[in-house]
Parts: structure tokens; sequence; C-alpha cells
């Protein structure tokens, strides 16, 4: 398969000979710009990563000479392997594509790469919003520090640290009310990835507004039931009949996860929602914007069983022991 054609196919019917290919796109320095960023991106996935690769990845975001773009993409398709690294550790090699000392190096190298405060500032965006996912004592201060930036685009890469970066209650809290929809939807999911009890109203007055952005309402869907999953389903009855098959998917997966599958009958149609906490005024929100780059494709490579769709909350069939929406469904 070419470049193309891999870029189109799922990641699990991709030929023993994929990473070759990106390896060797990655290393072309002559290769078009949007073969290389392609490559990149398709070369964070957990099917073919290994410790070239990694280290591949690693000198283009660590080169000056390279592109921005390129730069960036190379550091966020590191993100996927340091947190199943971290997560998975390395008493057994074949819990983890690559080897401790390749973790360690990208680590140290990423952590050099955003303390240079010449690099460009988007690479630096995006060198922290990977490095996070494997957390090292220097994230807090970075996190901190963009924050409180009065650049909306530190401020957005804050927010978005903050679901992988604890002690950050406060902050989350505050995004939640910010009018840019990009922050506000970082929050949402921060909210949920961290279980932040305060951030309950906020997060349920979205699931309950009539015109919201499809994502953000999905996001909120998934963080009522992971902020307070005794109270999802007062929340989410609306949701688990809606016209909307990725809605209604969504509400049953929360509900799932949050007590075990729903019944029908248990969903009163004059329920209050439990909201008494929430105004019925509707949330004003713009249209959401994507958070550029945020995240790099996951997907472990074990595609679920045939003719049964993996919902997007359950666990991934690859035993990565993650949700499916934040690994193989990312």
């Amino acid at each position: 398969m070419d470049l193309k054609t891999l870029g189109d196919t799922p990641p699990w019917d991709w030929p023993a000979n994929a990473g070759a290919t990106f390896l060797r796109v990655l290393r072309d320095g002559e290769a078009a710009e949007p073969d290389r960023l392609l490559a990149a991106e398709l070369a964070g996935d957990m099917v073919v990563i290994n410790d070239e690769i990694a280290l591949a990845l690693l000198a283009i975001a660590s080169d000056g000479s390279e592109s921005g773009p390129l730069r960036g993409q190379a550091a966020i398709a590191l993100g996927p392997i340091l947190e199943h690294s971290e997560t998975h550790g390395f008493e057994d090699s074949d819990d983890v594509p690559i080897t401790e000392a390749t973790f360690n190096t990208v680590q140290e190298s990423l952590r050099l790469t955003f303390t240079d405060t010449g690099v460009a500032k988007d690479v630096r965006r995006r060198v922290l919003e990977a490095s996070v996912r494997a957390s090292q004592n220097w994230h807090r201060d970075a996190v901190h520090a963009g924050y409180r930036s009065d650049d909306e685009d530190w401020k957005l890469t804050a927010v978005f640290c903050m679901s992988y970066v604890p002690g950050f209650d406060k902050q989350i809290l505050e995004a939640l009310e910010s009018k840019n929809p990009d922050i506000l939807y970082a929050a949402v999911c921060a909210a949920g990835d961290r279980g932040v009890d305060a951030a309950w109203p906020r997060v349920a007055a979205i699931v309950k507004t009539n015109e919201v952005d499809k994502d953000l309402l999905l996001a909120a869907i998934g963080a009522v039931a992971a902020i307070r999953p005794e109270r999802a389903r007062d929340v989410l009855g609306d949701h688990v009949d809606s016209d909307d098959e990725e809605v209604q998917e969504a509400a049953l997966e929360a509900l799932a996860l949050a007590e075990g599958p729903p019944d029908e009958d248990d969903f009163d149609d004059e329920d209050d929602f439990g909201l008494d906490e929430v105004s019925d005024e509707e949330v004003p929100l713009d249209q959401r914007g994507k958070i550029q780059d945020a995240a790099a494709s996951e997907n472990a490579g074990i595609p679920p069983k045939p003719g049964r769709k993996v919902g997007r909350n359950e666990p991934c069939p690859c035993g990565s022991g993650k949700k499916f929406k934040k690994c193989c469904g990312r």
C-alpha cells in the first residue's frame, strides 16, 4: 500500500511493512511536506510504533530545521506511546513496544525542546500536549504558566493538559465559563477526566441545552457519567431517545459505564433531570472549533468483533485498559 492508501485504511488492516513505509518517508528530507505530515501522524499508531519510529519522530520534533507543523505533528504522535508506557510500565517487555531507554530519551528531549524559548510557540504547545501524557515534575509549572498567559492559545493548551495533570480543579471550573468554544470543550473534557464534582452544575446544564455543538454535547454526556455516576440517569434520559444515533449511543454508553445497561421504563418523561441547581436559561455557546492536533491516533490495532460496533465508552478491545474512544476509537 502507498502512504495515502494506508491513511485511508484502518490500522488493524495495515500490512506488515506499514511501519517501514512511514519510517522511510519520515527520514526522507526531500519528500513532500504533506506526505511527511501524514507519515508522522500515522507513525504514532500503536500498531507500528517501536524504538526506531519513536526516535525518528523525536528527531523531527527536536530539529529546528524542520517546519513547525511537521515538528508539532511528530511531537503529538509521541503522546500515545508515552501514556501507554507510563500506564503499563516496563516489567514485561511484551506490554510496551518501546524500551524504557527510548521512553526516557523521548521524555527528556521533549522537556528540552519545550524549555527552549527560541522554539516556535505552536511547536512548544504540541510538545507540552504530548509530554503530559506521561507525568513529569515540570509539567505543573508549565501548565500554570500557560493558563496564566494572556495568550488564548497557551490557555487552551493548558486546559487540555489539565485532563492529565492533577491539581487544577479551580482552573477547570474557571475555564468552564470561557467564551472561547475550544477552551470550553477542553474544560468539559478535563472536568470529566479528573472527576471534578464542583463542575457538575455547569456540565449538566450543557447536556440539558437544546442547541449545542454536538462534539461539546458528546463530551458533556461522558463527563456527567464520570463526575456523578449516580446522577447520570437523571440527566441523560432525553438523550437515550435522541433521533441522533451518535448522541443516543453516547448516552446509553455513559449510563452503562455509570451503572450498567439502562431500562427504558426507568426514565420518567416528567423528570426534572436533577438540575435544581442549574438555571433553565439556555447556555449560550458558540460553534465549537477543533483543538488542532491536540491528539494523535492511539489505535492499538486489534479490531472489534465482526458485526458489533464497539461503544465509545466501552473498554477497548485491544486490551489496553482504556476506553475505546481514547484508544482504538480515537
